[in-house]
């Protein structure tokens, strides 16, 4: 199992953590390989270039019946593992990801690369529809396998205040967390959690040192993270672009009403005032209008978490997810 990392609170993490853990139950032998047990440069800029290079010499003394890698930094270490099936699984659109990060150019070039790298793997799965479908478009046969969560999951509720709106994930430009800030700045009387690590958080804390209503926690653990989804009135990702959001799914499963962006597999968890909210991407006034309308309509919103409670249970559990990947490693 080859992944840039298997620890902190991020939704890849997390879904190779709960992958490799049922891989384990079922009596599987498992080689991890991540940045937590590989060299790579510290320096943000080098650490994914680092990881591939170095990843890729630590693969090359492994067999196994499959390799299975974790986005595209993960693709030169599943071709130079000596395997008899080789898996890659997509956590979004990758050249996307990097054009919104890093601007056009880059996003071209990483299109170029994204090409090469997965034409080395056997079988590509991806864990959202929409990426599917751009994918098998640029003539790639790709298989759909969503992300899971415990659906059983429980939680010690915490809140710095109420009502109280939480965001968890990473602080990074795609995420978007800036309008999060400013939809603080309009409602003084809701605290907001900003929950999570990354290169935006100096500029987001820069923008509400006048704000009163909002808390950053750093990175926590995901037993925390949890918490504080589970102490919370909504959840919002006010994303640019998403994959399947674990984040999401977890909400969905401790009954936490979500307000999302309608991006990437977004609109694949959430059905718009049915399993939550789903509004315009990069809009504030959206934003505001649908914290607000979970706050003020309890009644609608306790039938909306039911629905979304039910369509994890039926679709997103690992119960549903994790046959799935035996079928592809061929295992079953």
């Amino acid at each position: 199992m080859v992944s840039p990392t298997t620890s902190g609170m991020g939704g890849i993490a997390r879904h190779v953590t709960g992958l490799v853990s049922r891989l384990l139950q079922a009596g599987y032998d498992v080689a991890q390989i991540s940045s937590e047990n590989t060299p790579v440069i510290g320096v943000k800029s080098f650490k994914n270039t680092s990881f591939m290079f170095t990843s890729s010499i630590k693969a090359s003394v492994h067999h196994a019946r499959v390799v299975h890698a974790h986005n595209l930094p993960s693709a030169p270490a599943m071709k130079t593992a000596k395997a008899d099936k080789r898996i890659l699984t997509l956590h979004g659109v990758y050249a996307e990801q990097i054009g919104l990060l890093h601007g056009t150019m880059l996003g071209k070039t990483a299109s170029l690369f994204e090409k090469l790298f997965l034409r080395w793997a056997d079988t590509v799965t991806t864990v959202s529809l929409a990426a599917a479908e751009i994918y098998r478009g640029t003539g790639f046969k790709t298989v759909y396998i969503p992300n899971a969560v415990d659906v059983d999951v429980k939680a010690d509720p915490i809140r710095h205040g109420s009502p109280q709106v939480v965001y968890v994930g990473r602080l990074s430009k795609e995420k978007n967390v800036e309008a999060l800030v400013e939809a603080a700045n309009r409602l003084p009387n809701v605290k907001f959690v900003i929950v999570g690590d990354g290169p935006e958080l100096f500029k987001l804390k820069k923008l509400s040192k006048h704000l009163q209503n909002i808390v950053f926690t750093g990175a926590v653990s995901h037993d925390k993270a949890l918490g504080y989804i589970a102490g919370s009135d909504v959840l919002v990702l006010p994303s640019l672009a998403e994959g399947l959001s674990t984040t999401v799914l977890e909400a969905m499963a401790l009954k936490t009403p979500v307000v999302a962006t309608s991006v990437g597999g977004n609109t694949e968890l959430l059905e718009n005032r049915v399993s939550g909210l789903l509004i315009r991407p990069g809009d504030v006034e959206a934003i505001v209008e649908g914290i607000l309308f979970v706050l003020e309509n309890k009644k609608t919103v306790n039938r909306i978490v039911e629905n979304a409670y039910r369509r994890v249970v039926e679709n997103f559990s690992w119960e549903v997810v994790f046959p799935k990947y035996l079928e592809v490693y061929g295992f079953e």
